[in-house]
């Protein structure tokens, strides 16, 4: 079966050939795009799609990469032989596994993610370089070698706050999710809301799309605030002509906490439409 979305998640052509060709290849997908794109449900709907287990790895700064292979508890052993408990003669009750073995181990295919993996330390994705590459990794503590039975289908994302190294780049399958056009968007609105307005939807997304045009956003809005920003246009008390009629030098779209996040893009828009008003006379 092929990855072509699903009922809840639109995928781009470009990004349904970039996971049918890694998981032909049995490579990691390498995802990067602007925060609030969807890398991170890609992986859940890939699962959903394929009818495979999704085992979800999400990053943090403090992670390890031994982490996601397993942790030998030596503490905790060291206590439990002072207590003479009769578990400390078998080693193996103070191994935790990690989302790697789990995904190593499974009884069938899985979609193992990686999620934000440039949070970690820069040395984070070459510590996993021959996990990833030869699916096998070497338990010290009990000498056995875990060897994933099936090879999973590994979805990685990136935030791009590191540069990953080289070495990991080349063992990967690239996309980066371009930010929606707004035919796009109209598709993953009507996801969202199957029997939202259409002309709310048409006035909606001008305005959505020339306030991530605006010149000097720190953060641009997403398309995860902007089914936020509908959800709320779309409430009872919200007049229907709010975006239709509204002022064009005021710029600030109505309810714009929903789309911008910092008070510096807040004034940023509220500098140009000053500027537009002062042209306008």
């Amino acid at each position: 079966m092929r990855f072509q979305g699903t009922k809840r998640y639109v995928a781009t052509e470009d990004l349904q050939i970039a996971v049918h060709a890694a998981v032909t290849l049995e490579r990691p997908l390498l995802i990067k795009g602007e925060p609030g794109t969807g890398k991170t449900l890609l992986a859940g709907e890939v699962s959903q799609a394929l009818g495979k287990r999704l085992i979800s790895w999400h990053i943090k700064s403090t992670s390890k990469a031994q982490q996601g292979l397993y942790e030998y508890d030596a503490v905790s052993r060291l206590r439990d032989s002072q207590l003479g408990d009769e578990k400390v003669h078998d080693i193996r009750n103070y191994i935790k596994r990690g989302k790697l073995w789990d995904a190593f181990v499974a009884d069938e295919r899985v979609v193992l993610l990686i999620d934000e993996i440039d949070k970690a330390d820069i040395e984070f994705p070459n510590d996993l370089l021959t996990e990833l590459d030869q699916m096998e990794f070497f338990v010290y503590e009990t000498g056995e070698t875990v060897k994933a039975q099936t090879r999973p289908i590994v979805i990685i994302t990136s935030n791009n706050e590191k540069e990953l190294p080289d070495a990991f780049l080349r063992r990967c399958f690239f996309h980066y999710i371009s930010f929606p056009n707004k035919k796009t968007m109209e598709e993953i609105v009507a996801v969202h809301f199957p029997n939202i307005r259409q002309d709310l939807v048409k006035d909606a997304l001008d305005v959505f799309f020339e306030v991530r045009e605006a010149p000097g956003l720190r953060k641009k809005p997403s398309t995860s605030e902007l089914i936020d920003w509908l959800k709320l246009l779309m409430a009872d008390e919200i007049p229907e002509d709010i975006l239709k009629n509204r002022d064009k030098n005021k710029v600030i779209p109505p309810l714009y906490g929903a789309l911008l996040k910092n008070e510096q893009d807040v004034h940023t828009l509220q500098r140009l439409a000053f500027l537009a008003r002062r042209e306008a006379r």
